[in-house]
């Protein structure tokens, strides 16, 4: 799955699965890391572990295992598909950890065409 295709099928996932928040920071001139980090918060851990949950699941219907998955008892879960690196936070957790700021040279992307209002 290309990149690009990838970023916007988690964030359609999380949007279904009413993630708040949700924002993909394209990261690709700045480090080898990745090429997206797509950041979203959650309810509660219940409702973060089953947004991991779901886009584990959906992803690999499209053929598309993750290298890594961290966090999963904590109110910060990292889910790393290459180019792509998914966050889901508690509000708590995101505000504590604040990626968007870390990576204020990055450039935010347009999703509003992935997600519903």
């Amino acid at each position: 799955m290309e990149r690009q295709e990838l970023m916007e099928n988690v964030v359609k996932i999380l949007d279904r699965k009413k993630a708040t928040d949700i924002k993909v920071i394209e990261i690709t001139d700045l480090t080898v890391v990745a090429d997206y980090f797509v950041i979203a918060t959650g309810t509660s851990g219940t409702h973060i572990r089953s947004l991991a949950d779901e886009v584990e699941v959906e992803i690999k219907k499209q053929g598309c295992e993750p290298r890594g998955l961290e966090g999963k008892a904590t109110g910060w879960i990292l889910i790393d598909y290459g180019a792509v690196i998914v966050h889901i936070f508690t509000p708590d957790q995101r505000e504590l950890f604040n990626l968007e700021h870390l990576w204020t040279d990055g450039k935010e992307v347009d999703i509003s065409k992935f997600i519903t209002e």
